[in-house]
């Protein structure tokens, strides 16, 4: 558990932190490594499973306490013989191009998913069926009754579930995706994704978060910046540098005795000491391994 949350880190930060009063509207990151892949079904990278939150989302989520809990569905049932489990999506989901997600999505996306993963593939061992009843509404009809199928659905590291709309989402789960529309909190910058530089985001206008605190990957997922670069910088000690320099405002793998701690809220979070705070200095759940560098 303790190693998904440390590799989200960058995705927490961004989406749950507390911010400045002079908010910044550019956040600019280095990650655990660059990002070369884009579709994370297709890949257990960690790094492209970072990617994946950034852009998509799920049905389920696991909390700050390692709980399953609705993200993408609004409410589901379980029938009283646990054979069958009908979801319903949340109002207001819609992909980057404007349209409405559909349960023919998550249907699709969650085929491809379970060709893919170990988890996935064992939840499917018991699906006997899965259709859509109306266009927010799916049933998974089940062969025999399992406790996988929600710990499926909201597993929080790689291969991570995420929807996809059905043109996509019905790409050879053996074949790389090349259609990067998703329905999360950013939108992919193609055009600017340059392997070895950066990659960029934009803030998804459109995205309606859930009105529940946000709890390390559940609850809502409220974007603070409108614009995140992730800066591909290999040399650490460059990266720890750039950092001190303000270039950057965060580095997942610097630490306490590298980082020298500048007054202010200029930058926003390094690992110290595994213990998250907000700039006010409070702490978050949703940060499991950052501090903003405002340390005093």
């Amino acid at each position: 558990m303790r190693n998904w949350r440390r590799h989200i880190l960058v995705f927490a930060a961004v989406l749950a932190m507390t911010t400045p009063a002079v908010a910044q509207k550019t956040l600019r990151a280095v990650m655990n490594s660059d990002l070369k892949i884009l579709d994370p079904i297709w890949t257990t990278a960690y790094v492209v499973r970072n990617h994946g939150y950034m852009i998509y989302d799920t049905l389920f989520a696991t909390d700050a306490s390692g709980e399953i809990k609705p993200q993408m569905v609004g409410n589901y049932a379980v029938s009283i013989d646990k054979m069958t489990y009908t979801f319903t999506l949340r109002e207001g989901l819609f992909w980057h191009d404007g349209q409405s997600v559909t349960a023919e999505d998550c249907i699709a996306s969650i085929k491809r998913w379970a060709a893919k993963d170990s988890t996935g593939q064992k939840v499917m061992s018991f699906v006997s069926a899965m259709e859509a009843t109306d266009a927010k509404t799916f049933v998974m009809k089940l062969k025999e009754p399992t406790g996988l199928v929600l710990i499926g659905l909201g597993k929080p590291s790689s291969n991570v579930p995420f929807m996809m709309p059905k043109r996509v989402a019905e790409t050879d789960p053996n074949t790389q995706i090349s259609d990067f529309t998703g329905s999360g909190p950013f939108v992919l910058k193609r055009d600017e994704w340059k392997p070895g530089d950066k990659t960029v985001y934009i803030k998804f206008e459109k995205y309606v978060p859930r009105s529940e605190p946000a709890s390390g990957l559940a609850g809502g997922k409220v974007a603070k910046f409108d614009r995140v670069e992730w800066r591909a910088i290999s040399d650490h000690q460059q990266a720890v540098n750039a950092l001190l320099a303000n270039e950057i405002h965060s580095h997942g793998a610097a630490n306490s005795a590298e980082v020298a701690w500048p007054i202010g809220c200029g930058a926003l979070e390094c690992q110290h000491r595994g213990r998250p705070h907000n700039c006010n200095g409070d702490a978050h759940p949703a940060q499991s391994q950052a501090r903003h560098r405002d340390e005093r």
